[in-house]
């Protein structure tokens, strides 16, 4: 959006409509998302508890899932309670700074669990290309420093984001479509140009999901050529099972984050409430689904909760 001589506008909160269309059915919805919402915290806390005191358990994929499982729990507390408060409480209101926290986190934490699934991608490249070296490249040091990289690149990368929306002006305009404070949708209310805004969006979405997802996809290109060259169809099955899982959980994160970032960009003719629908989807089904794909398809980890729950009884 584009004005002309508007006068600097920057309110002091803005308001959040939830899902325009269904607010009739905003409850209802709201019972499902309770139920995936209790389902994320139980299944992440489960896989941090059967992990985290057992150092059979510190091995690199592990790890990995561990780092996944905090940052679900941390991405689903940024959102999911507010959006309970607009659909129990009609309290729409959310602070300008809370607004502008709520955004960068979603985003920030998003570029990390990328970088985390890529990292898995990688340690299934080694663990299948290059087995004999598999403890001598994934060193507890080594998934120490990836989870650091993690870190620093979702913050770096995000970072100018609240700085660039401040410079916004939203002449008198502080009603958000959406049920939280997404990057895009903020942008788009804002009655000055935006184009700095859009094309800082656009590099970082390629600097993460378009780098990420091509690194993934070379590093199943490489493992899929050596899984297919070997000789028992039994070693094969082996093989492919470990990275099952993995492959569940890209499919379920970076769809719904591809329909997403393009449907904000040339999904015009998507219906609103069908765009913020599969947008709290993004929010609440990967960080739900991630600890029962892998507790479902991991031997260990299925082993692990058995002997809990016979200890239990």
């Amino acid at each position: 959006m584009s004005g002309g001589n508007e006068t600097f506008y920057q309110p002091k909160n803005f308001i959040l409509i939830g899902i325009p269309g269904l607010e009739v059915a905003h409850f209802w919805i709201s019972i499902l998302m309770v139920v995936m919402y209790v389902l994320t915290i139980l299944g992440n806390c489960a896989i941090l508890a059967i992990i985290m005191p057992k150092e059979t358990f510190h091995k690199p994929m592990y790890l990995f899932l561990s780092m996944m499982a905090i940052i679900d729990l941390v991405a689903s507390a940024t959102t999911t309670p507010k959006i309970f408060c607009i659909f129990w409480f009609n309290d729409k209101e959310i602070d300008f700074g809370a607004c502008l926290l709520q955004l960068f986190l979603i985003h920030a934490l998003s570029m990390m669990e990328s970088t985390i699934l890529l990292a898995m991608a990688f340690d299934r490249y080694v663990a299948i290309c290059h087995p004999l070296r598999y403890t001598s490249i994934l060193t507890n040091a080594i998934i120490a420093k990836i989870g650091v990289l993690a870190i620093i690149r979702g913050s770096f990368l995000m970072a100018p984001a609240p700085f660039l929306i401040r410079r916004l002006s939203y002449c008198q305009n502080n009603v958000i479509y959406h049920t939280y404070c997404e990057h895009m949708a903020v942008v788009k209310i804002a009655c000055t140009d935006t184009t700095i805004n859009q094309v800082y969006g656009l590099t970082v979405a390629l600097l993460v999901i378009a780098v990420d997802i091509v690194c993934i996809a070379v590093s199943y290109g490489a493992i899929f050529r050596t899984v297919f060259r070997l000789s028992s169809s039994e070693a094969r099955r082996k093989a492919l099972g470990t990275c099952g899982p993995h492959i569940c959980v890209i499919l379920i994160s970076y769809i719904p984050a591809l329909f997403s970032f393009f449907t904000h960009r040339f999904g015009h003719n998507i219906p609103l409430y069908v765009h913020i629908t599969l947008a709290n989807l993004y929010i609440l089904i990967p960080p739900m689904c991630n600890p029962m794909i892998y507790g479902a398809r991991t031997k260990e980890i299925r082993r692990r909760v058995v002997v809990i729950f016979r200890q239990q009884g």
